[in-house]
């Protein structure tokens, strides 16, 4: 009780002589419950359970750094490979709510307690902007305050190259998924028989535009969600991850839903998305202390993002079902092994025929014959540059792509594992729900 005690108090110096911030500057009442009051609560206990949910049903089933991992260690007869992934995205994601939830209060006390308080704790927006160019607030320094102040020399060019390390390692997660998509989902709907150097080329050309707006948006991501990365985080994922994880879902474990249900479905939920998310950047919150009156629109001032991704699902499933009822259904044989129902029939699915000629069609090659003025070492340079070189050589034969497909797509799995995985899925689900009673 005398660590809490003593966060409750961690306010900057000046807080407590001054009437503006003196409601800004100190914790919340609550900042030791995870179930807060449904209107003023920052996490509102009814948004945690229903959009944080398919918020959090997103992360652990769709998310691409676990479906890696997932990936990595698929086939293995070591249940505890499948297991290990989980407790370390767990970890992972106790970092994301840092200062945020009681079940992580270790490492709430000592990012925020210890910190210099008047720096991070800081409520006045020039104050702030003096310790970290951010007006908006300086929670977002907190542990790295701590990394480069208590540790020493040593420790602490290891912590900050680990941060490093997983920093790039999130950026060029991303960026390779935005790149796959850019040129293998919307780049060969216009050049069907695009070569490998031509969608390596869009490639890094899209990496090169997203990295440029990624620096651009930085101004915007410091002000959002009074300057409070993890908020910021998630109501980006509210506007536009329900329909996603909708889809999944429905995909899953509906026979009945259709391209066009999935496809129209998913572009009205994200029309609705980007324009709640236009709406929330026109129309900000005025920051606490500031004394302006907030002027946004009611339905911005009375819904919660964490609400708005509990609409926003509903919505999305409301658009899924009824287009898909009102389309022509998929034949059920090609829906062999692709639903959860289905995973263990024996057949293969008919393949669709977008996919049967991506297939069929052969690669085409574009050696360029090398002009005899031309320097052989710099067009290798620029082949290689470009990540546009090109193994004529290898090959890959119709047996050999057919033993690859079967390995890449069984979910054959042996008794002992599947019963081992079973039981501590079990486990964590009981100790979760145990966790939320006891930390509530």
């Amino acid at each position: 009780m005398g660590v809490e005690t003593k966060y409750m108090e961690s306010a900057a110096n000046y807080t407590m002589y001054n009437d503006t911030y003196y409601s800004c500057g100190l914790p919340r009442k609550d900042a030791m419950h995870m179930f807060r009051d449904p209107i003023k609560g920052d996490i509102p206990w009814t948004g945690a359970l229903t959009g944080l949910s398919v918020l959090g049903m997103y992360n652990w089933c769709q998310d691409q750094v676990f479906i890696i991992f997932k990936l990595i260690f698929k086939g293995s007869t070591m249940p505890w490979n499948n297991i290990l992934p989980f407790y370390e995205k767990r970890r992972k994601d106790k970092q994301q709510y840092v200062r945020k939830q009681k079940v992580e209060q270790h490492l709430i006390i000592l990012s925020k307690a210890i910190s210099a308080r008047n720096e991070i704790a800081c409520a006045d927006p020039d104050k702030c902007y003096e310790y970290c160019g951010n007006k908006a607030g300086c929670s977002n320094i907190a542990y790295p305050l701590l990394v480069m102040r208590l540790m020493p020399a040593g420790l602490r060019g290891l912590m900050l190259a680990a941060l490093l390390a997983a920093l790039m390692s999130s950026l060029t997660s991303i960026l390779n998924s935005a790149c796959s998509i850019m040129t293998m989902d919307v780049w060969r709907q216009f050049r069907k028989h695009a070569s490998q150097a031509e969608l390596m080329i869009v490639g890094r050309v899209t990496v090169l535009i997203l990295v440029g707006l990624s620096i651009l948006w930085i101004p915007v991501l410091q002000e959002a969600q009074s300057g409070m990365f993890w908020f910021y985080m998630q109501s980006i994922r509210s506007y536009f991850v329900p329909p996603m994880c909708v889809l999944f879902l429905l995909a899953l474990f509906w026979k009945r839903l259709t391209e066009q249900g999935a496809f129209w479905g998913l572009m009205l939920s994200l029309v609705i998305g980007v324009i709640w998310l236009a709406l929330d950047f026109i129309y900000p919150a005025p920051r606490c202390g500031s004394g302006e009156e907030n002027t946004r629109l009611s339905i911005l001032k009375h819904v919660d993002f964490l609400h708005f991704a509990s609409i926003l699902t509903v919505l999305s499933t409301i658009f899924m079902v009824v287009i898909s009822l009102l389309s022509e259904p998929r034949p059920d044989r090609k829906l062999h092994r692709v639903t959860w129902w289905t995973k263990d029939d024996t057949e293969d699915p008919d393949l669709s025929s977008d996919y049967e000629d991506d297939e069929l069609v052969p690669e085409i090659k574009t050696k360029k014959s090398v002009d005899g003025t031309r320097s052989v070492i710099m067009a290798h340079c620029k082949a290689w540059i470009c990540g546009t070189i090109d193994d004529s050589f290898k090959y890959t034969s119709p047996e050999e792509r057919e033993r690859l497909h079967q390995r890449m797509t069984s979910i054959s799995e042996k008794s002992r594992p599947k019963i081992i995985l079973n039981v501590f899925a079990i486990g964590v689900s009981i100790l979760t729900v145990g966790l939320l009673i006891f930390f509530h």
